[in-house]
Parts: structure tokens; sequence; C-alpha cells
């Protein structure tokens, strides 16, 4: 998500960008007589992630190696059970293998992109399944649907997507960098609604709305860039946290924050070149950037 975090939940629009790093699932159907259950394996580039399993029909947690990581699975699966009960045929086994093609921690949509794929698996709606299980604004279901650039938002909890030619031509001043921590999406939200539950924000959602519009967009950089520090003191008063770019004082360009503020990634804007921007961050102890390039769906 580019443009609109925080805000998309009350029906701002969000400039959001598919990326080429996604999941791919397998699913093998094992006849039984007796003892159903649901071996779960997930792969992340370096090694296996995690396991569990699960017996059938009840999905009860048999086994797993993460509490947290099968409970948040198991209520995925009870969901979708609910929306199709006839996903999982009876006197059969399932053999589920996940691949991630990107490092958990980075906040790239693992949980999303899994949605997705089990949505297609069951021919259920995704955007149904992530409402009555893990929740959240679904733009990244969006993304995980979509094979160019969109612009998303809102109404209640009905998603409309329009596809844009965000193509830039000064895509090489943009890079993406890792600030070493994965955030709690769903805690952020949380902190954000209790912070301006009493607030009208519909000023400030119609202004997110036209920065998204405008960001996608200019083909001036400078423009961008302002679109960019507005937006940055936007979310920044309405979440109590300083813009990121306070942390680095002599970073010459912009610096904005994706996603929950205080991790994942952020998009830096700058005339340097890229070994200089690198350079730049590597003595910052950050070691993880792309450049836009090479970490957006060639549309």
């Amino acid at each position: 998500m580019l443009t609109g975090e925080y805000f998309v939940l009350h029906g701002a629009k969000s400039l959001a960008m598919p990326i080429n790093k996604g999941q791919q699932m397998q699913v093998e159907e094992i006849p039984v007589t007796h003892d159903t259950t649901i071996s779960w394996l997930a792969k992340v580039p370096s090694k296996d992630w995690f396991y569990a399993n699960f017996s059938l029909p009840d999905l009860n947690i048999i086994k797993t190696d993460d509490q947290p990581k099968a409970s948040r699975l198991q209520l995925i699966l009870l969901t979708l059970q609910q929306l199709n009960p006839t996903a999982f045929t009876a006197n059969t086994a399932y053999k589920f293998t996940t691949y991630l093609e990107f490092e958990p921690e980075w906040g790239f949509g693992s949980s999303s992109s899994l949605i997705v794929n089990l949505a297609r698996w069951a021919k259920v709606n995704p955007y149904t399944l992530l409402n009555f299980s893990t929740g959240g604004s679904g733009y990244d279901i969006a993304c995980g649907q979509s094979k160019s650039p969109l612009i998303y938002h809102l109404t209640g909890l009905l998603p409309h997507q329009k596809p844009v030619a965000f193509k830039p031509p000064f895509t090489k001043k943009l890079h993406f960098v890792y600030q070493g921590k994965k955030q709690d999406s769903a805690k952020a939200i949380h902190a954000f609604t209790t912070k301006n539950e009493n607030k009208d924000l519909s000023s400030q959602v119609s202004r997110i709305s036209e920065i998204t519009q405008q960001v996608s967009e200019t083909t001036d950089f400078e423009d961008f860039c302002a679109l960019l520090r507005e937006h940055e003191q936007i979310v920044g008063m309405h979440i109590g946290i300083e813009p990121i770019q306070h942390h680095y004082p002599d970073f010459e360009g912009v610096l904005k924050s994706l996603g929950a503020w205080g991790g994942d990634f952020l998009l830096a804007a700058t005339h340097w070149p890229n070994k200089a921007l690198r350079n730049y961050f590597s003595e910052k102890g950050l070691e993880t950037v792309f450049s836009f390039d090479e970490l957006t769906i060639k549309s």
C-alpha cells in the first residue's frame, strides 16, 4: 500500500501495488477410512517455516510447532468450512504445502496471499473469508488477484478496485527499505481506531483520497515528494507518531512509511544513485533494499 494506510478503513482511496513475490499452495487429497486430518507445512525461501496437524471435521489442533500461527490458521480454516461445508470431503485426508517467495517478516502479505489461494481452492469469496476470519481492509486481497497497480477503497465492507497505469518516469528514484521488524497490523489498526473513535475524519479521508489520486497521476518527481510529505503529516498527526523522516534528518529526499508505522518497509524517494542509497541505509544497519522496478509487477 503506497498511500491510504489506516484511513483506507474509513473509506479513503488507497494506491496499492502488487509485487512480484507471492505464495504458492499445493493440496494433496488422500483417501482414508478413519482418522481424517489436515497436514500443513509452510515453507519460506530458506527453510521449513511452520507445520501443524488438524483433525477433521472439527479442525482441532493436534500438533504444531507454533501455537499462535496454528490458531490463526485454524480460524481461517473454520471460516472456510462455514462458507463451503463441502470443502473437506468425508473419508479424505489433506496435505497442504505452501511456498512463500519472500521472508515472512517482510510483511509482503503472507496471510492475504494464503487467503486468496484457499478461497480459490474452496471456491469461496476471498473478501468474505477475510472479513469473517482475520479481518482487515482487503486491499492486499485485491493485490493478490491483480496484475497491475490499483486504486482501492471500501464502502462499508464492500471493496472497490480500479486498475491504474502507475508507472511514473521517476521509478529509478524510488526504493523500498526494510526497517528490520514486522509490525502487527491488527494492533496498529486497533490503536488508530481507539485514538480517533470520537473524531470526524471526513476531511482527512477526503484529502487522503485526493493525494492518492494525485500520486497515481503525477509525472513530476517534486510534486510526488510533496504529496508524500503531506500524507505523512496527516497520518502521523492521527496516530501520534512522528513521520519516519524525523529519524533520518540527513536523508536527501522523502521517506514514507508503508503499512503499519514503525516497522515493515518504507518508501525512499531520492535523487541519490542506487549505490549511495544502499550505503546510507547500510550504515544505519538496514541491509534489505529493493528498487521499485525489481519488486513491482511489470504491468
